[in-house]
């Protein structure tokens, strides 16, 4: 009898006015996108907290011309992708960078030294689809971006967290220090003590160091910390039997484009 009075979650869902999302794939290996879809347990609530316009992974129809916040993965390479950061950032109240590509160039930015040397020495004749190229630079290079999700994959939870932060507000600071802090409330043991090279004294915290504590080296994928001391680091190398020169490649993998890396700040 009472059911009949009863109405629907859709229902519900329906006349509440939910953020309109878009999910953005620009230079990348799509593979954050993907992480998004691994939090199972919780997907369907957080689809449930937003009107998902458009995900550039799931379908191919065009994107909406109206939206509310807009998150990009991928470095921005292209002319085209280009243009279309700044349209993103025109029409949408907030901008999420997801992932190393999109955070600090990544992957992509590996080949900005030099960069348009670098097509002719894999096609004889570039195809058309490269478009008008530019060099790699992270999304925050073209426009300002209101959150980050950093990692190469980013986390999951790390992404949810952050979309509740963009969805509802927050006084939450971003990380600043270093990930060495990390290790030191974890108690792991230090690269540094046998010799080999880590980049978590100049790579930003966050991410609990879980690499370390699974015995592998930080690669830097978080990007360096605005607190990091290069000079320090390396002079830390030279106490520890390594290479400052080795500390400098090792940071090109995902801080080629950052002009901190080259002394020009």
């Amino acid at each position: 009898m009472g059911g009949s009075n009863m109405r629907s979650v859709d229902e519900e869902r329906k006349e509440r006015v939910l953020p309109r999302v878009v999910v953005v794939g620009l230079a990348s290996c799509f593979g954050c996108q993907l992480q998004i879809t691994n939090a199972e347990a919780y997907l369907t609530d957080v689809l449930g907290q937003i009107d998902l316009r458009y995900w550039q992974l799931a379908s191919s129809d065009p994107m909406p011309e109206e939206f509310d916040v807009a998150v990009v993965e991928g470095a921005v390479t292209t002319e085209e992708s280009e243009a279309c950061v700044r349209q993103l950032r025109e029409r949408a109240k907030c901008v999420i960078a997801l992932g190393a590509c999109a955070a600090t160039a990544g992957i992509p930015g590996i080949a900005a030294r030099n960069f348009f040397a670098r097509p002719g020495q894999v096609y004889k004749d570039v195809p058309a689809a490269c478009g008008s190229m530019v060099v790699p630079r992270p999304v925050s290079a073209v426009v300002d971006v209101d959150f980050t999700v950093r990692c190469c994959p980013v986390d999951t939870m790390d992404f949810v967290d952050v979309l509740q932060r963009a969805l509802y507000g927050s006084n939450k600071l971003d990380h600043t220090g270093t990930m060495c802090g990390d290790c030191k409330r974890n108690g792991t043991d230090c690269f540094f003590e046998s010799g080999q090279l880590c980049l978590g004294l100049v790579t930003v915290a966050g991410c609990g160091a879980k690499c370390v504590n699974l015995g592998r080296a930080c690669n830097g994928c978080r990007g360096l910390s605005p607190d990091a001391n290069l000079d320090a680091a390396r002079a830390a190398c030279v106490r520890a039997g390594i290479e400052p020169g080795d500390l400098d490649e090792a940071l090109q993998l995902f801080n080629q484009v950052n002009p901190v890396c080259d002394g020009r700040e």
